[in-house]
């Protein structure tokens, strides 16, 4: 279920995520400017920085999962799955490094969902590398990490004006895939 939030509320949100993504030690000062708002607006709306911070992590965590869930409802083959899955989550990049910044940990319901996350990734992986997408003694997690990497690197295309988002996940696949793919016979 979505969360109803008034635009202040809104503006406070987004701001903390561009904030913190660009400074994760960011103060709470710093994001009220950025939104707009003065700093009693932002208290009165959030008590803490860790308050915040944990709304910032639920969200994120939403809005990857909701995006992910959506793109790959159709997919053929794990391959599939996690083609359409990177190009879910290149426009929400910014938040897939917002928590790769945080310690998830902070909050359990967060910390078992982040990992749960992890586990299904890497799972997906390894189906994907028996349907050959990738070479056995390459390391699942060292693919997924390339994976969440190249995610960041096609965002950063798409933000500066270097790539459409298609033409960056494009690129971001073909070198998950081809990049990893293991020596020619």
């Amino acid at each position: 279920m979505k969360v109803k939030r008034t635009p202040t509320d809104t503006a406070i949100i987004e701001a903390a995520f561009e904030v913190f993504s660009a400074n994760p030690g960011a103060s709470l000062g710093d994001v009220a400017e950025r939104a707009g708002v003065g700093r009693a607006t932002l208290h009165r709306h959030y008590r803490s920085r860790d308050t915040l911070i944990v709304v910032l992590m639920k969200q994120a965590l939403a809005e990857l999962d909701d995006a992910v869930d959506r793109a790959t409802a159709g997919a053929a083959s794990y391959t599939d799955m996690l083609r359409l899955a990177l190009g879910a989550m290149v426009p929400l990049a910014e938040r897939q490094l917002f928590l790769a910044n945080e310690q998830v940990d902070r909050d359990p319901e967060i910390a078992a969902a982040f990992h749960d996350g992890r586990k299904t990734l890497i799972a997906t992986i390894e189906a994907a590398r028996a349907e050959g997408t990738f070479a056995a003694d390459i390391p699942a997690t060292w693919i997924a990490t390339t994976f969440d990497t190249l995610v960041y690197a096609a965002w950063t295309q798409v933000r500066d004006g270097e790539a459409t988002h298609r033409q960056a996940t494009d690129l971001a696949w073909r070198t998950l895939t081809r990049g990893l793919a293991g020596d020619a016979p």
